[in-house]
């Protein structure tokens, strides 16, 4: 039987800029709902699981998660990397694909893209932000599991810890693919970092189909492009 391939979704309570930012409520579903919502979306996942941190302070993401569907990880809060490795060892999972628990817009069919990408190519990494090619707020990664326990193993400054997959797409030994489109909507902020990005999610979904049903990023622009006034509550707030 094939090792099953996962969305590991990195989730926690504590942030700098706006705490708690994943349990927020957008149009009646928490932020982390409409990720874990989309990634189950993905055609050839079989499974998600959200890791988060084992301080106590998530310990109401890890409850949402699994009230949500998710298989639930609870590991380091700084050392991201590891926590992935470790999620995706329990899961036995042969390939990992990294979704952020603060990007609620993320597209099944843009993440199912970069997953055949990579299969295709037999690639050891593939993404489609290298460079980004669309919103910030759509970025997904794919990976084998061996690329993952190797950087695992052998990553050793902070940022490539932190932030999981900077050693994986630097290292000349591994095979990588980038999904590329027509590059527009790169100046977009999709992603939730400030209350301004909160106010422009819940203006957004105010006008998108209700739940359950999936807006594509081709929805998303028609409907900016209708309001721009929706775009600009975040402009401010651009992140090249």
């Amino acid at each position: 039987m094939a090792s099953p391939t996962a969305v590991i979704v990195q989730a926690r309570y504590g942030s700098t800029r706006l705490p708690g930012k994943v349990l927020e409520d957008v149009r009646g579903h928490t932020v982390l709902e409409h990720v874990l919502h989309r990634c189950r979306a993905i055609r050839g996942v079989d499974l998600v699981c959200c890791a988060v941190p084992a301080n106590p302070d998530s310990d109401r993401v890890a409850a949402a998660a699994k009230e949500h569907g998710a298989v639930v990880y609870r590991g380091d809060e700084h050392d991201v990397l590891d926590r992935y490795y470790r999620a995706a060892q329990m899961v036995k999972a042969g390939v990992v694909m990294r979704v952020t628990s603060d990007c609620p817009l993320i597209d099944p069919k843009i993440c199912a893209a970069v997953l055949e990408l990579r299969s295709r190519v037999q690639a050891d990494y593939a993404c489609n932000n290298m460079p980004r090619s669309g919103p910030h707020g759509l970025d997904c990664e794919a990976f084998s599991f061996a690329a993952l326990e190797r950087a695992a193993r052998e990553a050793a400054d902070r940022h490539s810890r932190e932030h999981v997959t900077p050693w994986l797409r630097t290292q000349a030994q591994f095979k990588r693919a980038n999904l590329s489109s027509d590059g527009s909507g790169t100046d977009l902020r999709w992603t939730l970092d400030y209350a301004e990005d909160l106010a422009f999610f819940r203006a957004l979904f105010a006008l998108l189909p209700p739940w359950p049903a999936i807006a594509s990023s081709e929805d998303v622009m028609r409907v900016l492009a209708a309001h721009p006034e929706i775009t600009r509550l975040n402009a401010n707030r651009h992140q090249p």
